[in-house]
């Protein structure tokens, strides 16, 4: 049977635990309702007055009430702790299952046996450089030194612990690493063919027929002549340029559009961008794309910059890197979860951002695509390869321009960009983003943090977090929204919000 075939079947599976997880999560707590409500039916019925008597009955039925919904919640938070155990054993297991089926369907379809994360501890050699040995990190066209983030083979689970012995022996895959340094490091560069699991349409590898291959897919609007500004657009994890196009572009002012030259980037890896499978999507990769494919073409001097979520680090990191050209930053939902004393930077952030919990449903989808190197390229099996048809269904369904791009922009992705892009920037730069902090506190601009009360991927806390390391920047708090909706339906007063922060940046910079 084809692996394919099971695929629906094991999302339906996922999703079925994830609504029984839910349902369980708020049992306890209709009953606590149904026993207030009855307790206030007898009290009722004894016709109390509101008498002394009767003011002191109520004041302890209210307290009576606050300890039973209390206790509601913690069975809640109980039974979602003992079922996200459950699921997440069985996901390991079955991670582990995908491995050896992974592996011998990419030899009988490409001949070509894959290396994975969990079939060697590290990927590494050693090599000696001027009398001395080194460890260095690989791709297939150059050796990065200490850029790859340990979460990528280093995710600690029961399966994993127990059967990490009989992994590392029994499939090791030192040899293709050595095969690859041999026959690619230092040879003519070709264009890589996609997996058989990844999507091979026009959409996907526009970019390798095109003279700007080596470049990322820019949207560009705004003034053509004589700028006065520039502005850089950078999103999301699993997201693409149009997050900013298809919402702030049509909503921005005349004057504005006049005045400002817009660039919205489609991240390495996603949207239209190349999406090379020998890329480990590290945070200097994607800076060095973004300088090739913006500021250098387009002779930028100074910006602005507008990110989202993933986005933030990489505009941390390009403030840092071009610390006189920053004129303001503009960060939504910044990841910035502190590292407590005595625990790994980047283990620490893999369980804030993917908790193994199947509820919320954000969480347990991040979980999925964060733990799980091997159900995720499942996923990405059924949904990007097959994007064609949900692109269609979203077409024929929402009917909205807006919703019909955004949704594009979530499939036009590869696994190998999405799992080493989330662990190698997300996770990876955990342990570097103090010495960033430290930095942008010193360049003199305005930075403005924006954050949805309902955020339940990205916590508000990781605002007020940013803003007590940086207590310059202003924090601002979008009730009702969350991790999506803080643009996607506010985007007309976004759009004022951003232009009063250019206005007044640039009206500094004048002083």
């Amino acid at each position: 049977m084809n692996s394919s075939h099971l695929q629906p079947l094991f999302l339906f599976s996922s999703l079925c635990l994830s609504t029984i997880a839910f349902e369980a999560y708020n049992l306890v707590h209709y009953i606590s309702l149904l026993c207030i409500s009855f307790m206030l039916l007898i009290f009722l019925h004894k016709r109390a007055t509101f008498s002394n008597h009767g003011i002191i009955l109520l004041y302890s039925l209210n307290k009576m009430k606050m300890a039973v919904q209390s206790g509601a919640r913690m069975g809640g938070r109980l039974v979602n702790e003992i079922l996200s155990f459950l699921v997440f054993s069985v996901l390991d297991v079955v991670d582990m299952i995908l491995c050896y089926v992974y592996k011998v369907l990419d030899f009988l379809i490409e001949a070509e046996w894959k290396a994975c994360y969990c079939s060697s501890p590290v990927k590494e050699i050693t090599m000696s450089e001027a009398g001395e040995s080194k460890i260095v990190r690989l791709t297939c066209t150059k050796l990065q030194l200490e850029e790859i983030s340990d979460t990528l083979y280093t995710r600690p689970s029961l399966v994993s612990k127990s059967t990490a012995a009989i992994r590392s022996s029994s499939l090791t895959v030192n040899s293709t690493i050595i095969d690859m340094l041999q026959g690619r490091i230092g040879g003519q560069r070709t264009l890589p063919i996609p997996r058989w699991s990844d999507c091979n349409c026009k959409t996907c590898t526009s970019w390798t027929a095109s003279s700007c291959r080596d470049t990322l897919f820019v949207k560009v609007d705004g003034a053509r002549e004589n700028a006065g500004e520039d502005v850089i657009f950078i999103h999301g994890f699993i997201s693409s340029s149009a997050f900013w196009s298809e919402t702030l572009y049509p909503n921005f002012s005349k004057s504005a559009k006049s005045k400002y030259r817009l660039f919205a980037v489609d991240l390495l890896g996603f949207g239209r961008s190349p999406k090379p499978t020998d890329s480990l999507y590290t945070l200097r990769e994607h800076l060095e794309m973004i300088q090739r494919s913006v500021l250098e073409p387009y002779n930028v001097k100074s910006f602005h910059i507008v990110a989202h979520s993933l986005g933030c680090i990489l505009a941390l990191a390009l403030a840092v890197s071009h610390p006189s050209a920053i004129k303001s930053l503009t960060l939504l939902a910044p990841p910035y979860f502190p590292t407590p004393k005595g625990e790994a930077a980047t283990q620490h952030m893999m369980r804030r951002v993917a908790p193994r919990r199947v509820w919320p449903v954000i969480a347990f989808g991040a979980s999925m695509a964060c733990w799980y190197e091997h159900i995720s390229r499942t996923i990405c099996l059924v949904i990007c390869k097959n994007h064609r048809i949900w692109e269609f269904l979203t077409k024929l369904l929402t009917r909205n321009r807006m919703r019909t791009y955004l949704m594009e922009g979530f499939f036009l992705h590869t696994h190998n960009a999405a799992w080493h892009t989330l662990h190698n920037v997300i996770c990876g730069t955990a342990a570097n983003i103090e010495t960033y902090l430290d930095q942008v506190k010193r360049i003199k601009c305005n930075i403005t943090i924006f954050h949805g009360r309902n955020d339940e991927l990205i916590p508000l806390e990781c605002s007020y977090n940013l803003q007590s390391r940086i207590p310059r920047a202003h924090v601002k708090v979008v009730e009702n929204e969350d991790h999506i909706t803080i643009v996607v339906g506010r985007q007309k007063a976004f759009a004022r919000e951003l232009e009063a922060i250019w206005r007044n940046a640039s009206s500094k910079s004048k002083i």
